[in-house]
């Protein structure tokens, strides 16, 4: 079982200029650092750690498998994630990460888990859904029941009356995005 300590890279005591390390990221990472967004994965991490003038590059190569829930049927919907990242760390009085630059004590650690699932989230697309006709049926069943369709709330008189053609000029340019 992994604990916090497994993502702490001490730059402190570095004592060549680069350093590597590869993690392995499974359920039970995403489980402990209580994931909201992805259920569990399966990912591989490659770690470079450079020394620069004023502190240090990291820079990390992250692939893999990761479990979300679909955006439409709430069902698991496995997505590939291929994503490299840096990050870039200097040493001062107290742990800031608000700039571009993430300030970390002079202890020397610095604790990496949490930028990387920032890194996994931030690869993810926005929209999160199965393909089309691979949704949950029952759950597309429910769905079609509940949602709004615009014919349905139309009465037979309100089709007789004429629109204002303004209107219908406007609702060609809804029409067209």
């Amino acid at each position: 079982m992994e604990t916090i300590e497994t993502y702490k890279v001490n730059l402190r005591d570095m004592q060549q200029d680069t350093y590597s390390c590869e993690y392995v990221l499974n359920d039970e990472f995403f489980k402990s650092i209580n994931a909201p967004d992805i259920r569990k994965g399966s990912m591989h991490v490659h770690l470079d750690v450079r020394k620069s003038a004023g502190g240090f590059i990291l820079c990390f190569h992250t692939w893999g498998q990761v479990t979300v829930p679909c955006d439409r049927c709430l069902d698991d919907l496995e997505l590939y994630v291929d994503t490299t990242n840096t990050l870039k760390v200097k040493f001062g009085a107290e742990f800031s990460d608000e700039e571009e630059v993430v300030t970390i004590p002079e202890e020397g650690y610095i604790d990496i888990a949490w930028f990387l699932y920032e890194f996994i989230v931030l690869s993810l697309p926005m929209q999160r859904m199965h393909e089309q006709g691979k949704c949950n049926a029952d759950m597309m069943h429910v769905l079609n029941r509940h949602s709004y369709h615009e014919n349905d709330n139309i009465s037979s008189s309100q089709e007789t009356e004429e629109i204002d053609p303004r209107w219908s000029e406007l609702k060609k340019i809804l029409d067209n995005n």
